[in-house]
This record gives structure tokens, sequence and C-alpha cells, in this order.
């Protein structure tokens, strides 16, 4: 995600076209989230809306993001004004056409595949300046297959298209680029990223980062606690897990290096802090939401089988991060730095627009964007009512953070477009059915060789992409492939998800660990690698919770209880292996033993037949591992006679 932060152009007449378009891009989600077009007496297609938000977004694009990624524009030149006008009015002329030509596309009407080629390749081109050229390259290919499939192999053979059809489908045709990851994004995304922002400039976010100061900066390795909770809370929210290092990081990082941890442990603890947070519930990220159109379930579903493995994920960061402290004799956070809890308790009211938006999603079971505004209702009243550290917000920031949540958007508006053309094409060209088939037959029908194999997949097919494209992309290439032998459909996409996720810090492209190494001044790679070690629990965890969904909350709930405590346990023996620290510092072979240990207790007893019995050896062998250690410290510390 792009910061919100405007840029400034040298023409009064341009910021004032960009403000607008902003702003009415958030309206125009908050009006369909509150069905105000219907009040009103507009009938209109779902298409017809999403293609003017589009409209509002391209010409957004070409305006904010400058052909060759200066970030510090200040003029906008003659063909970026040329192409902002032709986005707006090829995607106006599309949502007005619609109607009339949806039902024609098959027939290559001129008008539908002038429309079509125009919005495709401005389309492509907003796509380079927001995302770089990864994503570009990925979705020319699969125009490139939809065009020329036939000339492929055996089961990768596919359909070829017209490149008149091809164009009229893809602009008009529901199942591609006006399809689901758009419509999401119009809907719901947007209204997400203005809670974001309302939360911001209310006072909210320095309240729940002054509030893990507090929680977390009395105790060893405190800084890096603080990283943890504050980049989970954020990054929940932020859609992007670069987005989230960049915001978190700049505060969170310094911290850190100045308590005493390397640079590179710095950056790999926010890194793997930050991705995490688009798996971990209430909020989540843009691309959960995705995953609950896909499946056509409540998003409330998706939110609660993230729950465990999420709480997994952390509880691993969490617990590496204190034994790394007491490894290196990291101690607490100075205590000028610590701020007063009497200031801050004066913001707890901001916890109420959680409350809201968990009730209105999980006891109401609102639509998500309802139950957002409705928080960012919340979070305004409770603002002006109470306000924060004796200050209430002010009226023109409240007012700019709707054209600030149009900017910010941009970027996800543009990838979910490409996201939906991936997904045309492969609807269109066969490539989907071909791939899950080739999947299915390497695997041959083996569930571990296939999850490996779709592991690999995710990962490679993740390299410097951003959150939602990687999302989109394996869910419709990999998930399917998984479903087809059996797993959980939910299990199969958050497995699909977190390996997309992983993806962002598993060199040799790992653009959120690179991030925070630049923020750390650290080695990228070694930056890289430690972030892998730190998010070691993710590339686990999916393999478990696809043998067995009990750790996603399915099934009956002695057997969840029973999986999720063994889980817990694991987490911590396994984590003292990682880190080769507990009371003292421990031998390899002993390291090993608590991995070891703590792998088979993170087993879930219904994994496989038998699977119980290495629960009881893990949690016993690991208890065993804990008890020996504190007789053996206790021996130790004992004063000689």
């Amino acid at each position: 995600m792009v910061d919100g932060k405007s840029r400034a152009t040298d023409s009064p007449i341009v910021n004032t076209i960009m403000k607008i378009c902003g702003i009415l891009l958030t309206l125009g989600s908050i009006g369909w989230a509150v069905d105000i077009y219907s009040i009103m007496g507009l009938k209109i297609y779902n298409e017809q809306f999403i293609a003017c938000m589009l409209a509002l977004a391209m010409a957004l694009a070409f305006l904010h993001f400058p052909p060759k990624g200066d970030k510090k524009r200040t003029h906008i030149p003659w063909y970026d004004k040329v192409a902002a006008a032709l986005s707006f009015g090829a995607c106006l002329y599309l949502a007005i056409r619609y109607p009339v030509l949806v039902d024609l596309v098959l027939l290559k009407p001129p008008e539908a595949v002038i429309i079509g080629v125009l919005v495709i390749l401005l389309g492509l081109e907003a796509l380079r300046r927001a995302t770089g050229n990864v994503l570009l390259t990925i979705v020319i290919l699969f125009i490139l297959y939809a065009l020329f499939g036939d000339i492929f192999p055996g089961q990768l053979a596919g359909r070829p298209q017209e490149w008149q059809k091809l164009a009229a489908y893809l602009a008009f045709d529901v199942n591609a680029m006006l399809g689901t990851p758009l419509r999401v994004a119009t809907t719901i995304v947007i209204t997400f990223v203005l809670f974001g922002n309302l939360l911001s400039v209310t006072g909210g976010s320095s309240f729940f980062t002054e509030a893990a100061l507090i929680t977390m900066g009395r105790f060893r390795g405190g800084s890096a606690k603080i990283a943890v909770v504050a980049s989970m809370l954020f990054g929940s929210i932020s859609g992007s897990a670069v987005a989230n290092v960049v915001a978190t990081g700049v505060v969170t990082i310094p911290m850190i290096k100045k308590s005493g941890y390397p640079a590179y442990k710095a950056g790999a603890i926010e890194a793997v802090a930050s991705t995490g947070g688009q798996l971990m519930p209430p909020v989540m990220g843009a691309a959960a939401f995705l995953m609950a159109e896909f499946l056509q379930i409540p998003y409330s579903k998706v939110a609660l089988a993230a729950l465990v493995p999420s709480i997994l994920y952390y509880a691993a960061l969490f617990i590496e991060a204190d034994l790394e402290a007491a490894k290196a004799g990291i101690t607490r956070v100075p205590k000028e730095m610590i701020p007063s809890a009497r200031t801050v308790l004066g913001g707890l009211h901001f916890l109420t627009c959680f409350v809201v938006l968990l009730l209105a999603l999980f006891y109401y079971n609102l639509q998500p964007e309802t139950a957002v505004l409705l928080s960012c209702v919340t979070i305004l009243v409770f603002s002006y009512a109470f306000g924060y550290k004796g200050k209430r917000p002010d009226i023109v920031k409240i007012l700019a953070s709707f054209y600030e949540t149009g900017i910010s958007v941009i970027e996800i508006m543009v990838i979910c477009l490409a996201a939906g053309l991936v997904i045309g094409m492969l609807s269109v060209s066969g490539l989907g059915f071909n791939l899950t088939m080739l999947l299915v037959w390497i695997g041959g029908n083996n569930l571990f060789l296939l999850l490996l194999l779709s592991a690999v997949v995710c990962i490679i097919l993740g390299m410097g992409m951003p959150t939602i494209g990687v999302y989109v992309l394996l869910a419709a290439l990999v998930a399917p492939a998984m479903i087809k032998i059996g797993i959980n459909p939910i299990a199969a996409h958050l497995y699909v998800m977190y390996y997309g996720m992983m993806s962002m810090i598993t060199p040799p492209v790992a653009i959120a660990a690179y991030a925070a190494a630049s923020l750390a001044q650290a080695d990228a790679m070694r930056t890289g690698w430690e972030a892998v070690r730190f998010g070691w629990s993710a590339f686990i965890v999916p393999f478990l919770f696809v043998c067995s969904p009990t750790l996603i909350l399915i099934g009956n709930p002695i057997s969840v209880l029973f999986a999720v405590v063994t889980a817990g346990l694991g987490i911590w023996f396994a984590s003292i292996g990682m880190v080769g620290y507990f009371l003292r510092n421990i031998s390899i072979p002993r390291r090993i033993l608590f991995f070891i240990m703590g792998i088979l207790a993170l087993i879930p007893a219904e994994a496989f037949k038998g699977a119980v019995y290495t629960d009881i050896v893990g949690v016993l062998g690991g208890a065993s591992l804990i008890i020996w250690e504190f007789i053996v410290t206790k021996a130790k510390r004992k004063p000689a006679p």
C-alpha cells in the first residue's frame, strides 16, 4: 500500500482534481456500504459502480505515481494528464454502456473492443507505476498464454483466444476485471483503510503504541515486544507487510537496536511482526476479505479459522524475542521512554471501536463494510466526547483523512484490477483447470508431496508481489488442486495465504525483510534469513491445520481444545530450541531435542492415526527437558559448602 501522504504539484487545478477524486473514492465506498444509491432510487449494476470507482482510481494513479517512481514528484507532465483523462473517460464509458455491451462481448462489438484495449493497457501502466515490474510481467505472461495457449505441451495446453474477444471479455465480464477482487476493494477495503486513518488522526495509533510501551516496556527485551504488539495491531488493518514495516519500523527498529539487539535481528523481528499482522483477526488484511468472497462464507468464519494459527505465529515470535533478550542480557526499555499510565488510560475509549467491530461482525453478522463504518462512527463520537491527552481531533484532519484514504487505496485498486485480469484469463484459457490437474498428477494424490510442492510454488510466485496479488494468484492456481484431493476449503486457502505471506520474509526476494533491513541499516540477506528463523512457525503450522482442521477450530470442542493446548506447548519447546536458551545457554544436542519435542507436540492428535502418541511424547519429553533445566540451573546457583 502506498503511504497516504499527498504529493503537491505545481498546478493548483490538478491538486484540486486529485483531492476531489480521492474524496469521491472514499465517499463512493461509504455510499455503497450504507446503500445510499438504492435509497436515492438509482438502479445500477454492481459492475457499473465498480467501473466508476475504477475511473477515479486510475485517474489518480497517473496523477499520483510518476513514470519512474520518483517519490519527490512536483510536476505532472502533459502525457500523464492525458493518461489520467483517458483512464477516467474510458472507465466511465464502460460504466455507462455496461448494461448494453455485457451480453454482446462474444460478438466483439468494436466499441467494447476499443474500450477493453484502452482500459487494459492503461491499467497495466498504472500497475507498473504502483507496484513495479514483477506483477506486471506476470499479468503479461497470462495474457500471452490466453492468446497462444495452444503452443504449450501436454496438460498445460490452453484454448487460444482472439485478441478482440479477449479484450472485450476481460473488460466487461463479471468473472474478469470487474469481478470479485475489485468488488471487495471498492466496497470493503476502502472502508477499512478509512478506519485505520481515522484511528491515526484521532490519536488511536499513538494510544496503542504507548499502551504497548507501558505493558511491555518494563520487561526484558521490552523494545522487541513492543514492536511485536504494535506491528500486529497496525498490520491487521494496513493491508501491506511493507507499509507496516515502514510505518511502525521507523519507531520500533531504532528502539530495538538501542536496547542491545543487533541491527539484523531488529530488522528481522520487525519484518516478521509486520508480515503476520495480515493473518491476525479480528481485522486482518484485505486478502482475508477476498478469501471470504472466494469461499462464499461470512468473513467472521475466516477470522475464527485464522485465530489459533495467528496466535501461534505471534507466540513463537514473542517467546523468541524474550529468550533472545535473556540470552544477550537485554533489559527493559529506559524509564524515560515509557509514558505515564495516567495519560494513556485516557485513551481507553479507543477500544470501544474494536468492541463495536467484533459485535457487528460476530454477533449481529453484519457485512464487513457496514461493521467497520459503525466502528468509524464510534471512533469519531468517542474522540470528540473524551479526546486524548487533552486534545480533540481537528476537523480539518478528519476531512483530510478521507482524501488520504483515497490516495492510500490506489495501489490496492490497480492490483485488484490485475487480479481480475488474471482470474479472467485463467477461466477463458482453461489454465486454472489445467494447472490443478497437473499439480494433482505430480502429487500423485500424496498429500504431503502436494503440500510441499504447493508451498514451494506459493513462495516462488509470491516473491516481490504485493499481498493481495499474492493471495489472488495462489487462490486461483494452487488452492483448487488442494481442495480437489479433499482438503478443507478454508484450510486450503489459509495454507496458500500463509505461504504467500512467507515470501515477504524468505530470501532471495524478501521485500518486507529488505525494507526492515534498510531501516535498520543491516545486511539485507542476513536480515532475511534471520526473519525466516524468527518466523519458523508459519512454515510448519499450515501443514498441521491442513492435516487436522482442529487448529482452525473445526471439530468437536474437546479435540480442538486438546490440539490448541498441545500446540501452544509445542511452540514454547520449539522456540527454546531455535534460540538455544532457557535459563542458560543450551548445547546443540539439547536444542535439537527441544525442537523435536516441540514439533511432536505441535502435531494435532487427529492429523493421522496414532498422532495422539506424538502429542504425548512431545509434551512429556518437552516438560522433562524443562524440569531438567530448572534442576541443573538451581544446582549451579547453589553455593558451595
